[in-house]
């Protein structure tokens, strides 16, 4: 069986499994940028690199402003809190955020 150089990149399927080929991923870029003729491939893939890492400070950033509000969610489903406890969670998410989302300096 030929292949596996790059670790099977070429059959990533989702998201999940792109990410977890960041390495690869980088390898790749750098291997078509050597290539001379593939510098359109090669910025693509630099350009997904830069995709995902954008995406991940977003992801976190986000999942930290909502953090209170799930866990008061999920307290609360598992009966370890009250309705209450989130509607206070949502008055501190929302008094941290104006109207468009964008957290308050």
């Amino acid at each position: 069986m030929s292949g596996g150089s790059y670790n099977y990149l070429y059959a990533a399927a989702d998201l999940e499994d792109i990410n977890g080929k960041r390495h690869t991923l980088r390898e790749m870029a750098d291997r078509l940028a050597e290539l001379g003729y593939a510098q359109d491939a090669a910025a693509e893939t630099e350009e997904l690199l830069v995709m995902l890492q954008q995406w991940e400070i977003r992801a976190q950033v986000r999942s930290k402003r909502l953090a209170g509000v799930w866990k008061a969610i999920e307290w609360w489903d598992s009966c370890d809190s009250s309705e209450d406890d989130v509607k206070e969670a949502l008055t501190k998410y929302r008094d941290a955020h104006d109207d468009t989302g964008t957290p308050h300096a």
